[in-house]
């Protein structure tokens, strides 16, 4: 046998080899995700009434004692490692793979919202002016779900997976407090992932690189009491008109129209990108010899929030109100959620290869009015943060967050654990 035959075996011997051991690790890939979904399938059920009892009992920010204690006590229960001390009511469950891989973290808000709005569960809340009129009950049991499943996976699950369950979200100071924490800084999660459910379609879930919400800015203007109330009524319109941007005339500001397919986050042309929302009827306060206004606006433009102030003291100059103006300042300006964009990319291929082509919806704008403090995690970490539909429009069940009447359909907690422990898995490879 010549030397040119021995060489042209080797070569075949070798692809089909490669050919094998490709083929037996897709065949091992298929059969994780159909046991994620047998799985996730199994313990829905058990899930629903975990977040029913989480929205009977909802916890302000800050007062999440007997949450804490429910998550702690099943995190135990299947095996992982628990962290308490990283910050007030937080937890943290520490899941680790029997292979090598990346560290891959999970976020989930526990806190619920000071309100007494109707609610048409037949699990209302037990206390009086709290109650989850945002969803982090569904996100904790997502969470949870998503730890059992993984830790039910753990032969062949890569790294570690962290389950960080953040108290203080609605206040906007969980999420820096814990990364702020030392024990936060020894755990160096490699990529940062979370999710919030809303009014989308129940199951649909969508992403975008970059910005997912407005910028949220609230400003103040003190200007010398010595106006009279006809002319501050004037003087806002005015700085409001002044303000206020977006396309061919649409309503931004009608948020109830994000789900609308023809002008909503799916559509490529949807209202929801370039504009500049400010509140309708600012807020006034006299003290002294200071007369004060106070309102938020939301900017999707990044280079454009250095303009706002500039625009509000044309106004007053404009209108021959220079001498009156004391200050114009920002008294909140809280980071907003930014995608990481490769990562962004990266975990949408994820998803199509193993659910389908066209499985994450995309999403073109940016949400007015809500924000996350995920984004202090994603000023740390490379993050993805997605939507996840909640509503059921033929049932008359609308997901649309810090509304009355606020309701999901449960389905989704079995779309989101299904969903991203395949993610998580994936990812820690």
């Amino acid at each position: 046998m010549n030397k040119q035959i021995l060489l042209l075996l080797l070569v075949v011997n070798t692809f089909c080899t490669q050919y094998i051991v490709y083929g037996q690790g897709k065949k091992s890939e298929i059969a994780t995700h159909e046991s994620i979904r047998l799985e996730t399938d199994k313990i829905f059920e058990r899930l629903v009434q975990i977040r029913r009892d989480f929205h009977e009992n909802p916890e302000l920010a800050g007062k999440e004692k007997r949450t804490q204690e429910i998550i702690k006590k099943y995190l135990l229960d299947l095996g992982l490692q628990v962290e308490t001390d990283i910050y007030g009511y937080g937890v943290v469950g520490i899941l680790e793979g029997a292979k090598k891989g990346k560290k891959i973290a999970w976020r989930a808000e526990m806190d619920a919202l000071p309100n007494d709005f109707p609610d048409k569960s037949d699990f209302k809340s037990k206390v009086k002016g709290v109650q989850h009129g945002c969803g982090h009950d569904i996100h904790m049991a997502i969470a949870i779900g998503i730890a059992e499943v993984l830790a039910k996976n753990k032969k062949s699950l890569h790294g570690t997976v962290y389950f960080i369950f953040q108290p203080e979200e609605e206040t906007f100071a969980g999420a820096k407090k814990i990364t702020e924490n030392e024990i936060f800084s020894k755990f160096k999660p490699d990529e940062i992932y979370g999710l919030h459910v809303t009014a989308l379609p129940v199951g649909q879930i969508m992403v975008k690189p970059n910005e997912m919400f407005a910028y949220q800015k609230e400003i103040r203007i003190q200007f010398k009491n010595t106006l009279s109330a006809e002319e501050v009524k004037e003087l806002t319109v005015k700085i409001r008109n002044s303000l206020v941007r977006s396309k061919n005339g649409s309503k931004p500001w009608e948020i109830q129209s994000i789900t609308d397919p023809k002008i909503g986050l799916t559509n490529p042309n949807t209202i929801f990108k370039d504009y500049l929302i400010a509140e309708e009827n600012f807020r006034a306060y006299s003290k002294n010899d200071v007369f004060r206004i106070d309102a938020e606006v939301y900017e999707t433009d990044a280079a454009r929030l250095k303009n706002i102030i500039p625009t509000i003291e044309q106004v007053m100059k404009d209108n021959n109100y220079a001498s009156h103006l004391l200050s114009i300042m920002y008294i909140k300006e809280n980071p907003t959620v930014l995608n990481d964009p490769n990562l962004t990319r990266s975990s949408i291929n994820t998803l199509d290869n193993i659910y389908g082509k066209g499985f994450v919806t995309p999403d073109y704008g940016q949400v007015p009015y809500f924000n996350d403090d995920f984004a202090y995690f994603q000023q740390k970490i490379p993050g993805v943060y997605f939507l996840l539909g909640g509503s059921n429009f033929e049932k008359g069940i609308i997901a649309m967050n810090h509304a009355p009447n606020f309701e999901v359909d449960e389905e989704c907690i079995r779309t989101g654990v299904r969903t991203f422990s395949s993610l998580l898995f994936q990812k820690g490879k």
